[in-house]
């Protein structure tokens, strides 16, 4: 009778299945790696474009304030693809994770980690029927917790400064009024939105916390 091999006393997989696990897990990492970079392309998109839209607003005293209106609108159309994108890498990041802490981690410790353990039915099945692990309103809320709230707000504070100092310095409300007017939009009303539009993304920040901890 022949004796166990070491790698037999440690694991029930074979040399072959364990070959096969360790390209797998090589291959989630490098999917979760690529896919990490794509979203943070789009980060890298809308910096840039806040910062161009900075320079045109604040080139001259006369320049409108205009284009740190619109940029907004552009950052958040970058938001979600980036949230779309996260969607993807977080399905490659949870099986990676899985297969170092029910696969890699056991084997590390002498333990044996089997075959036929829930782990391993609910990896294959996540195989066999891939589907997204979270949903896009949380990947919005998580991405502009990380990086795009950031972004809004020196948005926010460039916007305000632009008004407060260009072309003189602001000295009383009808000036706010009529700095912030939008052809015949009149300033109030477009104070409102811009109010609603980052009230909105606050929301949307808190909420998603919200789900998040749940």
């Amino acid at each position: 009778m022949t004796q166990p091999t070491q790698t037999e006393e440690r694991c029930d997989y074979d040399d072959a299945q364990i070959g096969a696990l360790a390209h797998i897990f090589r291959a989630e990492v490098y999917r979760s790696t690529m896919s990490r970079m794509r979203f943070d392309n789009t980060t890298n998109w809308a910096v840039v474009t806040t910062g161009i839209a900075m320079s045109a607003a604040f080139s001259s005293a006369q320049a409108a304030p205009l284009p740190l209106v619109l940029v907004g609108l552009l950052v958040s159309f970058f938001l979600f693809i980036e949230a779309r994108r996260y969607r993807y890498f977080h399905i490659w990041r949870a099986r990676a994770r899985v297969l170092e802490r029910q696969f890699c981690a056991p084997i590390l410790a002498g333990k044996r980690p089997q075959p036929n353990s829930e782990w391993a039915k609910r990896l294959a099945k996540d195989y066999c029927e891939p589907r997204y692990r979270i949903s896009l309103a949380r990947a919005v809320g998580r991405r502009l917790r990380s990086n795009y709230a950031w972004i809004f707000a020196i948005q926010m504070l460039a916007y305000y400064g632009k008004i407060a100092i260009h072309p003189t310095p602001m000295a009383s409300l009808a000036d706010l009024w009529q700095r912030t007017a939008v052809g015949p939009i009149p300033g109030p009303l477009v104070v409102l939105a811009g109010g609603l539009f980052f009230g909105g993304w606050l929301c949307v920040g808190a909420v998603t916390f919200h789900l998040d901890r749940v």
